[in-house]
């Protein structure tokens, strides 16, 4: 159905959300990819967007932002991913979805090396809005220090050690990682 099915058609970046690395029958394909419409019958976006107008994402339309984008414009959507979609869409408005696909190329390489390397078990999400949220400059220089942390530690020494970096990171961008439970 899309071409780039990397980037979701509402700005999601659907290849650094966690579904997109699940294993098992809950594993999104990324946007408007085969079996998309059995993970996700009923998407408003890829129907208008996609199905309708024959546009990769929202942001070739001369109508964005729509009324579609009213959840995460009023701040009411959870899905932390979500927090990106209007930069994700405006860059690619600004500078073209081909500038858009490399930066998100580096951002993904880098979570497939957080997840192979330093995955827990139970740091996969964490891992994916590290590398949705983070500026591209402060992954890429984490990616740089990951050599440094020994090999032979156990995996659970060298995800706390990396976890701790990146939460260095984050406290000084101001970016929160995490859900706040209520």
């Amino acid at each position: 159905m899309k071409k780039h099915p990397s980037i979701g058609c509402c700005g999601i970046d659907c290849i650094l959300c966690p579904r997109y690395y699940t294993d098992g029958p809950s594993a999104c394909p990324g946007c408007g990819a085969p079996d998309f419409k059995e993970k996700h019958p009923s998407c408003g976006f890829v129907t208008c967007c996609v199905v309708k107008h024959g546009y990769e994402t929202c942001a070739d339309c001369p109508d964005y932002p729509c009324s579609r984008f009213d959840k995460e414009r009023s701040g009411l959507d959870s899905f932390v991913t979500h927090r990106k979609v209007f930069e994700n869409l405006d860059t690619i408005r600004d500078k073209g979805l081909k500038s858009f696909l490399k930066s998100q190329k580096i951002r993904s390489g880098i979570l497939e090396a957080l997840l192979k390397d330093f995955d827990d078990g139970r740091s996969k999400s964490y891992f994916c809005l590290t590398c949705a949220l983070l500026p591209e400059g402060d992954i890429q220089a984490l990616n740089d220090t990951l050599p440094a942390i020994p090999f032979h530690f156990e995996v659970k020494d060298k995800n706390k050690l990396v976890r701790s970096l990146i939460d260095l990171l984050a406290r000084q961008r101001g970016i929160e990682l995490t859900l706040r439970k209520k």
